[in-house]
């Protein structure tokens, strides 16, 4: 059995999240749902494998282009903007805040849940793992597994090692890091880059070693195994 894409439904109306909620559910989607803003960003940080969120943009506490922006700085998982405006200026600002599409109130639910899977289709979650020595990043669900054992890491240290090894075998500045990591409106000290370091060594066990120092430079992912493999290879 496929595992269920989960969907994070936010809106202030309980008619709303009902419908979208039961609609969804029919469509073998998992939904989680939340009431405003403030409990949007809580079941979000709280609840692991979110695949997409629809959000309301008209809501009490924090309105969804707040949400999204708070989100945007750790997760760049799929949202789509729910709303009755309609005006041009609304969706490009909704666009310009990082939502992947905007839908207006009323709305066809067959046509929200085709945006949907065109959304998810265009991810390609299919092909967001990435393996190497006995670290496997399933980036659809934010989760590391070492040796296959789930470690849990938080936002920024997923982010970390994920950036790591996309970027294996490259020597990258501590202020390199910063900018993809913590995004380039980031002014904090590059020690931040060392401290984290430090943490996903730490989860990583033995397989830590795998992150090396560049002592007055920075750092760079380097895997002795995956480099064995391929001499044999050749």
């Amino acid at each position: 059995m496929n595992k269920k894409d989960k969907i994070l439904v936010v809106d202030d109306e309980t008619r709303m999240r009902k419908l979208i909620g039961d609609f969804l559910t029919t469509n073998n989607f998992d939904v989680v749902e939340a009431v405003d803003g403030e409990d949007a960003l809580r079941v979000f940080y709280s609840t692991k494998g979110i695949s997409l969120i629809i959000l309301d943009v008209m809501m009490p506490k924090l309105d969804g282009y707040e949400v999204l922006k708070a989100i945007r700085k750790d997760s760049k998982v799929p949202v789509i903007f729910l709303t009755a405006k309609g005006e041009e200026n609304d969706q490009i600002k909704g666009f310009i805040s990082g939502a992947d599409d905007y839908v207006q109130k009323p709305f066809s639910p067959k046509v929200l849940v085709a945006r949907i899977n065109a959304i998810l289709k265009r991810n390609d979650t299919s092909s967001l793992n990435v393996e190497v020595g006995g670290i496997r990043i399933d980036k659809t669900a934010h989760q590391v597994f070492v040796d296959e054992k789930p470690v849990d890491f938080s936002f920024k240290e997923f982010e970390l090692i994920d950036y790591l090894i996309e970027n294996k075998g490259i020597a990258l500045t501590r202020e390199k890091i910063l900018n993809a990591v913590w995004n380039f409106d980031y002014y904090g000290d590059a020690r931040t880059v060392d401290t984290h370091i430090k943490k996903v060594r730490a989860k990583l066990g033995k397989k830590g070693d795998y992150i090396k120092t560049l002592w007055g430079f920075g750092y760079k992912f380097e895997c002795e195994e995956e480099k064995k493999v391929a001499k044999k290879k050749k």
